[in-house]
């Protein structure tokens, strides 16, 4: 190996795709049982490697030198090997300081709340005092010097700020969250070093307060740049952050098509699957491989109810992959919670066609006549408003249509065009 990522748990890393993106270079993941690190750094036959958890500090006895920065933060993720010699450095003090300011949020003057008080805390707390601002709380299930509780966190409405440090609603514990927005009033913007999922229960909230939310992607494409720097002894353009973590994030994020019943979500999933490079899902036919059972028989069976309740476990477990087109059956959106599940790693697009345009029947129970059709869509066109990034017409022709979602994905997603 001549580059690569040392830590105990690897199967989620995007490191590997992120640097061999950025560079003309191999980069092998290498998990290391504790008792294999010290072997690993007294051999030292590799370039340069990054560190994760839970090595960022076991490593520092074994290196030459270390940078102020990385010294001042207490752990190394980045070890340059210069001749036999290791220098230890840290970029996630410039991963996340990239972060907030990408997104325009200054912290000078502000009152910030970090969650969590492990590896990513200190480097967070380290930029927000170094940008000035007025105060930095720490929050943690179990108080000590200068932390706080998640209870006494709740006295704080002069927060500004978050930033969650903690594991707390990452793949696969989707969903969970340690706090409420309404105990923040006058939050401007929540930062998650989280990104798997996309958007974690946390940002979800923030979201529905209104306020800016960032997920941890763009901090981790950044500490890339500036590790690949440091391996190459070179600057490489700040430009390409921006590039690699757009162009991953059209890769990575989830399309999920809602609407009416006969709306064409699934013929139109099926064409953008091909053209997007993701994996195509429809919703109603993983309920009918999941129970073994069509979904009439499934209605006259279990009725309405019990559909919806396959329904949402579905909508649970594939909400929480990624690389998707997801074709949803139209009833959907009756359930809040599903799409909370659809929306955390990816764009939710209402495709809204003609009323006129929708069949009648076609084995679908809830669609028998003209009169229900109507007054279905009466009752779920609020539904789909409300649950969408953003709505496009059907009103043909196929490749117009498809062509549409494409665009509104990529800007939806990942703020560019096709």
């Amino acid at each position: 190996m001549e580059y690569g990522l040392i830590g105990e748990r690897l199967g989620h890393s995007y490191s590997k795709i992120i640097h061999e993106m950025l560079c003309d270079y191999t980069y092998d993941l290498c998990p290391l049982a504790p008792d294999q690190v010290e072997d690993f750094m007294r051999r030292h036959d590799w370039k340069a490697i990054n560190v994760t958890i839970p090595y960022k500090r076991t490593v520092m006895p074994y290196l030459d030198s270390i940078d102020e920065q990385a010294a001042a933060i207490g752990a190394v993720n980045t070890v340059v090997n210069k001749n036999g010699r290791l220098e230890g450095h840290n970029t996630d003090f410039g991963g996340f300081l990239y972060m907030v300011k990408a997104h325009g949020v200054s912290l000078a003057g502000k009152n910030v709340l970090v969650l969590g008080t492990g590896g990513t805390h200190k480097p967070v707390t380290a930029v927000c005092r170094a940008e000035g601002a007025a105060r930095v709380l720490s929050v943690s299930r179990r108080p000590g010097p200068d932390v706080i509780t998640y209870e006494e966190c709740q006295k704080h409405p002069e927060i500004d700020i978050i930033v969650n440090t903690t594991p707390v609603g990452m793949y696969p514990n989707n969903g969970q969250c340690m706090i409420e927005m309404d105990w923040f009033p006058r939050c401007q913007a929540v930062f998650d070093a989280i990104y798997n999922p996309f958007a974690t229960e946390l940002l979800l909230r923030a979201r529905d307060a209104g306020v800016l939310t960032v997920n941890g992607f763009e901090m981790l494409v950044a500490q890339a740049v500036y590790a690949a720097g440091w391996f190459l002894d070179k600057t490489i353009p700040e430009s390409e952050i921006q590039r690699v973590h757009s162009q991953l994030v059209g890769q990575l994020s989830n399309l999920t098509l809602i609407g009416m019943p006969s709306s064409g979500k699934t013929s139109l999933g099926r064409a953008l699957s091909g053209r997007l490079g993701k994996t195509f899902v429809d919703l109603d036919a993983e309920v009918v491989k999941l129970v073994g059972m069509s979904i009439p028989e499934i209605f006259a069976q279990q009725g309405e109810e019990g559909f919806r309740r396959l329904e949402s476990e579905v909508c649970r477990k594939f909400g929480a992959q990624n690389s998707q087109v997801l074709s949803t059956g139209g009833g959907v959106v009756k359930n809040a919670a599903n799409i909370r599940a659809l929306r955390q790693n990816g764009p939710v697009i209402f495709i809204d066609r003609p009323l006129d345009e929708l069949e009648v029947g076609g084995g679908r129970p809830l669609s028998t006549s003209r009169q229900a059709l109507e007054e279905m869509e009466a009752v779920r066109r609020p539904l789909y408003e409300a649950a969408a990034d953003c709505i496009v017409q059907n009103r043909g022709p196929f490749d117009r249509v498809a062509r549409a979602i494409e665009e509104a994905f990529y800007e939806t997603a990942c703020h560019q065009r096709p």
